[in-house]
């Protein structure tokens, strides 16, 4: 079932979901806008041949001030992250849409498969510019919703590579055990 903004405004309240900074304004009605935080990461080009799951690729980073502009060059694929770190109970899980207003300049937002219940930290956003012409988004502005649903059961929690997670983290799929079970 997913949560009604009036839900996760309550849970929020009542201190069930934490999500810092908060803005009542943010509340939408199944749904929390998330906004674009100050820190990116692209693939430095120069010295990585190829990207790999068997290790981590180099990184240009970028920090952009409160207010400041991030532009996206075209064709452009870059890590940001939420200014907002989350943390959901281990009966609640989410997943992030783009929002419509940003996806219709031609920028994809999104966020690798869903946030497991009981994660805590920033939310790695992967922006892609798919439009012919840069497009600026500016830092601290509304960019994603936060789509949070509730599980059949409570879980063990998320306890992956990426709890705790701040600023944009890139892929650490080479940590990855492949096992047969």
């Amino acid at each position: 079932m997913i949560l009604s903004g009036q839900t996760i405004k309550q849970f929020i309240h009542d201190e069930i979901i934490s999500i810092i900074p908060y803005k009542d304004v943010s509340i939408q009605p199944a749904s929390i806008d998330l906004c674009l935080g100050k820190h990116f990461l692209v693939v430095d080009d120069m010295s990585t041949l190829y990207l790999s799951v068997d290790k981590s690729a180099s990184y240009h980073e970028m920090q952009v001030t409160d207010g400041g502009v991030v532009t996206i060059p075209p064709k452009t694929f870059m890590l940001g992250t939420t200014l907002e770190q989350i943390r959901l109970p281990d009966h609640l899980t989410a997943f992030v849409e783009g929002r419509s207003s940003v996806g219709r300049l031609g920028v994809f937002i999104q966020n690798a498969g869903w946030i497991d219940p009981g994660f805590s930290g920033q939310i790695t956003l992967e922006l892609f510019n798919a439009n012919r012409v840069p497009v600026q988004l500016k830092v601290g502005m509304r960019v994603c919703q936060l789509v949070i649903a509730q599980v059949d059961q409570a879980t063990e929690g998320y306890s992956g590579k990426y709890l705790f997670q701040e600023g944009a983290t890139p892929s650490r799929v080479y940590m990855d055990r492949e096992e047969d079970k």
